[in-house]
């Protein structure tokens, strides 16, 4: 039997929204950066994803991008008091 690989991806909750950054490496060697960014449960939930151009040369490198991107998208939209 061949154990199944899992790659951790960091995720935080910002208010309602849970955002996750899903990086994917490239045939180059590199990683592109990706963001999912969702709210709600079960059959009410949405999710927004989000790719970049820039590429970067890790895994982590392009986790730590996509999590601010998702971050900032989550602040401009979310209403201050």
């Amino acid at each position: 039997m061949i154990p199944a690989i899992h790659i951790q991806h960091q995720s935080i909750t910002l208010g309602k929204y849970r955002i996750a950054a899903c990086p994917r490496a490239l045939p180059s060697g590199r990683f592109a950066a990706q963001v999912s960014v969702a709210s709600g449960q079960g059959s009410a939930s949405t999710a927004r994803i989000m790719c970049f151009v820039d590429d970067f040369a890790t895994h982590d490198d392009a986790a730590k991008y996509a999590l601010a991107q998702g971050m900032d998208w989550v602040n401009e939209v979310t209403p201050t008091h």
